[in-house]
C-alpha cells in the first residue's frame, strides 16, 4: 500500500463557519502568556493576565482550568476548588479539570478523593498520563499493587507515543476537533504508517461524519497493525454506521473466535448479533458473558434494550433493575426503564435517581440520561413542573453537545426547493432503479411513524425494518467533502446525474437494505428525516412509495423534546429549535406536493387515532396492498421494534397521549412562537 492513499481527501472540515473560529481563539495568546508566566513561577503577572480573559469570557475552559492551576501554586485551594467547579459546570467532562482537582486534594493530604478525581479524568481523557501516573502512586501507596501496575503500564503506553499524537487525543477529548485534524494530518504526512495516528484520524472522521474516510483509515491500519485491538473495535464502530452490517459482524467474529472467553469481544459479538436481528444469539452470548462476569452493569443494560426489543418487557426490567443493583448511577439503565414508555417508577427510585443526578462528578451521559428519566417520573406521577425542569435541564446538557443551528437548516430546506423543481422531478422517470419494494415513512419523530410501520409490517407482503440511513448516507456523500465554499452541491448535482448514475443509486440503496429484510416483496424504511430527501428518493426510485406521518404541532413538538434519541435528531434539544423545524418540514412538504402531485399520502396521526379501519384502508390502497385484517390488529404482530414507540405499537389504539402537552402549556411558549403559521396550518 503506497504511504499517500491513507489520504484520501483534502480535508476534513465540513462543518460550519462556527467551528473555523476553533483554530483562530483571539484568547489563546493571553492564557499562553499566562502559562508562561507560570512556568518562570511569575503567579500573579499570571493571574492578571487570565483576568483579563476570564473578565470577557467567564465561561472560557482554557482560562478557569490555567487559573485553577495558578491559583493552586499560589496554595489559594478555596479560590482553585471554586475555579474548578465553575470549569466542570462549564465542560463536565474536561479530563484535565479532574487530573487539576485530584492535584489540589493531594496538596491537601485527601489521598482517597484525590484517587477519585484522577480516576474521573482518566475516563474523560484517556491519554492524561499525569493522571494515570498520579492513580499509579497513589494506588501503591495503600498497597493496591495489581491496579497500581495496570496504571502504571497506561502511563508508560502514553509516554511510549510521540507527543503530537497524544496532543491529537487531548484535542479530541476536549472538543477541538478541527486542530485535532490538523496536528494529526501533519503528523501523518511525515509517518504515514502510525497506526495510532492514523485511528485518531479515522475517529475525527466519524466525528466530522466522514464515515467512508474513517473506514479506508482504519481498514489500512489493520493491515499494517492486524492484532491490533483498538483499531478492530473501532473498524466494527465504523462499519455499523455505514450500514455494511454483514462485515461488522464478520469482524466481530473474528474477535470472538480468536478469544471466546473474552467477556469485550463477546459482548461485541453480541451487539453486532443485534444489528442484524439475531437477538437470540446476542441474548445466549449477554448471558454467557453474565456467568463469568456477573452483574456488569453494561452487558445487564445491553441485554435489557434486547429483551425491549423483542416484546419481552417483565425480563427488560428485570435486566435494567440488576444492572442498577450494581451500579445505581447507572444512566442507561435508568433512562431503558423510563424509555419503556410503560413503566412507572416508585418513590423510592426517583429520590434515587435525583441523588445521581445531583451528585458531582457524574459523566455528564448518565446526567442526561437521568434527567430525561426524571423528567418521565415526574410527569408520570403528576408533577409537571418538576418534570418540565428535568426535561429542560437534560435538554440543555445534549444541546451543549451538538453543532446544530436552525439557521443551516432552513438553508438545506431552501436548497431542496430550489433545484428539486417539478422540470426535474418530470425526469424521474428517465433512470433510477424501477423496484417498487421500498415504503418509506417520512416526517418528525414522535409523529407516529412507529405505528404505521407496525401496521403495515403487520401484512403478509410487507417487512418491517427500522430507521435505515441509506438514503441519508447517499445525501451525505453527494453533498461532497466542500460544504463551506458550496453547500449547495446537493441537492444541485441531482440534475447533473446521467440516468445510469441514478439507476447505481437506486440500486445501491436497494442492495444495501437487503440484510434487514425476510423475504417479503416490500419493505418499509421508517427513518423519518427522509423528508428533506423526498427528491433524492424519487430521482433514484421512482416507483418507491412515500408516506407523510404527520401530527399536531405541539404534541408532537413536545412529545421530541421529551425524547433522548440514542443519536441524530439534534433539533429536538431546544423548544425553538423544534419549533423551526417543523414549521420548515411543513413548508417543505407543500413543494413536494407541489412539485410531486399525488406521490405523497400524508397519514394524520389524529385521524388514525379516530378512525383506524379508515386510515389503514387508505394506507393500504396507496401501496397497493390487498386489505388483512392483521392490519388492524397490528398491536398482536411479534416482531422487533427498536424505537422509543416499541411498547405503544404493541397495544391497541389508545387517545391518552393526544393531548399530553397541555399539561406543560405555560412553558411551552418558545415552541408556539418559532411554529408560526404552522400551528394551525400544519392540515393545509
Amino acid at each position: 500500500m503506497q504511504g499517500e492513499r491513507i489520504f484520501p481527501c483534502a480535508s476534513l472540515r465540513i462543518f460550519n463557519e462556527d467551528n473555523v473560529a476553533e483554530l483562530q481563539d483571539p484568547t489563546a495568546d493571553n492564557v499562553k502568556q499566562a502559562q508562561r508566566a507560570m512556568m518562570a513561577e511569575r503567579f500573579d503577572e499570571a493571574r492578571e493576565l487570565l483576568d483579563v480573559v476570564l473578565g470577557s469570557e467567564p465561561s472560557n475552559p482554557d482560562a478557569l482550568y490555567a487559573a485553577a492551576v495558578c491559583a493552586r501554586y499560589r496554595a489559594a485551594y478555596v479560590e482553585a476548588g471554586e475555579l474548578l467547579t465553575r470549569l466542570k459546570t462549564v465542560q463536565p467532562e474536561f479530563g484535565r479539570a479532574y487530573q487539576e482537582e485530584g492535584y489540589l486534594l493531594r496538596a491537601q493530604n485527601r489521598a482517597d478523593d484525590a484517587l477519585a478525581a484522577f480516576r474521573l479524568a482518566c475516563r474523560f481523557n484517556p491519554a492524561l498520563t499525569a493522571a494515570w501516573q498520579a492513580q499509579a502512586e497513589l494506588l501503591q501507596a495503600r498497597g493496591d499493587h495489581v491496579e497500581a501496575s495496570q496504571a502504571e503500564a497506561q502511563a508508560q503506553r502514553l509516554k511510549a507515543l510521540p507527543k503530537e499524537v497524544v496532543a491529537v487525543s487531548h484535542l479530541l477529548a476536549e472538543g477541538k476537533i478541527l486542530k485535532a485534524e490538523a496536528l494529526c494530518r501533519k503528523f501523518l504526512k511525515a509517518h504515514p504508517r502510525h497506526v495510532e495516528a492514523m485511528r485518531l484520524l479515522a475517529e475525527i472522521g466519524v466525528q466530522l461524519g466522514i464515515l467512508d474516510d474513517a473506514e479506508f483509515l482504519l481498514e489500512s491500519a489493520l493491515e499494517f497493525e492486524p492484532g491490533n485491538i483498538q483499531v478492530r473495535l473501532d473498524y466494527i464502530q465504523v462499519l455499523r454506521k455505514r450500514q455494511k452490517f454483514a462485515q461488522a459482524l464478520h469482524q466481530a467474529r473474528h474477535l470472538y473466535e480468536s478469544d471466546p472467553n473474552n467477556p469485550v469481544f463477546r459482548s461485541h459479538f453480541a451487539i453486532e448479533n443485534m444489528q442484524t436481528g439475531d437477538y437470540e444469539t446476542a441474548l445466549s452470548l449477554f448471558d454467557d458473558i453474565l456467568r463469568s462476569v456477573p452483574g456488569d452493569p453494561l452487558v445487564l443494560t445491553s441485554r435489557g434494550h434486547a429483551l425491549k426489543t423483542m416484546g419481552r418487557q417483565d425480563d427488560a426490567v428485570t435486566s435494567y433493575r440488576e444492572a442498577l443493583k450494581a451500579a445505581p448511577a447507572h444512566g442507561d439503565a435508568w433512562y431503558g426503564l423510563a424509555n419503556l414508555k410503560t413503566y412507572r417508577f416508585g418513590e423510592d427510585e426517583i429520590s434515587a435517581m435525583a441523588q445521581a443526578e445531583a451528585a458531582p462528578g457524574l459523566p455528564h451521559a448518565d446526567r442526561i440520561h437521568l434527567c430525561f428519566a426524571l423528567g418521565k417520573a415526574h410527569e408520570d406521577a403528576g408533577d409537571y413542573a418538576a418534570s418540565f425542569g428535568y426535561y429542560e435541564r437534560g435538554n440543555r446538557l445534549k444541546k451543549a453537545q451538538a453543532r446544530y443551528t436552525s439557521e443551516q437548516m432552513a438553508q438545506e430546506f431552501a436548497a431542496q426547493k430550489t433545484h428539486c423543481t417539478a422540470e426535474l422531478m418530470q425526469r424521474r422517470h428517465e433512470g433510477g432503479n424501477p423496484a417498487a419494494d421500498p415504503i418509506f415513512i417520512v416526517g418528525l419523530p414522535r409523529a407516529g411513524s412507529t405505528l404505521l410501520e407496525q401496521i403495515l409490517a403487520s401484512h403478509s407482503q410487507v417487512d418491517g425494518t427500522l430507521e435505515l440511513p441509506n438514503i441519508l448516507s447517499l445525501a451525505h456523500r453527494l453533498r461532497g467533502r466542500d460544504k463551506l465554499s458550496d453547500r449547495e452541491r446537493y441537492p444541485r448535482i441531482l440534475g447533473e446525474l446521467s440516468p445510469g448514475q441514478l439507476d447505481e443509486l437506486g440500486s445501491e440503496y436497494i442492495e444495501t437494505t437487503r440484510i434487514h429484510r425476510a423475504g417479503a416483496p416490500f419493505f418499509t424504511d421508517k427513518m423519518p428525516n427522509n423528508f428533506r430527501h423526498i427528491g433524492l428518493i424519487k430521482m433514484i426510485l421512482p416507483n418507491a412509495k412515500i408516506i407523510d406521518a404527520r401530527r399536531e404541532p405541539m404534541a408532537c413538538c413536545f412529545s421530541g423534546f421529551k425524547q433522548l434519541f440514542a443519536e441524530g435528531q439534534e433539533f429536538t434539544y431546544g423548544l425553538e429549535e423544534i419549533g423551526r423545524y417543523y414549521a420548515g418540514y411543513v413548508d417543505l412538504m407543500r413543494h413536494w406536493d407541489a412539485v410531486l402531485p399525488g406521490e405523497v399520502l400524508r397519514v394524520q396521526y389524529e385521524d388514525v387515532i379516530d378512525d383506524l379501519d379508515i386510515q389503514v384502508r387508505r394506507i393500504l390502497d396507496f401501496c397497493g396492498l390487498p386489505f388483512e385484517q392483521a392490519c388492524l390488529d397490528f398491536h398482536q404482530t411479534k416482531r422487533a421494534v427498536r424505537t422509543a414507540s416499541s411498547e405503544q405499537v404493541r397495544q391497541p389504539i389508545y387517545t391518552s397521549g393526544v393531548e399530553q402537552w397541555r399539561h406543560f402549556e405555560a412553558h411551552l411558549h418558545p415552541l408556539k412562537a418559532a411554529l408560526g403559521d404552522s400551528l394551525t396550518g400544519y392540515r393545509d
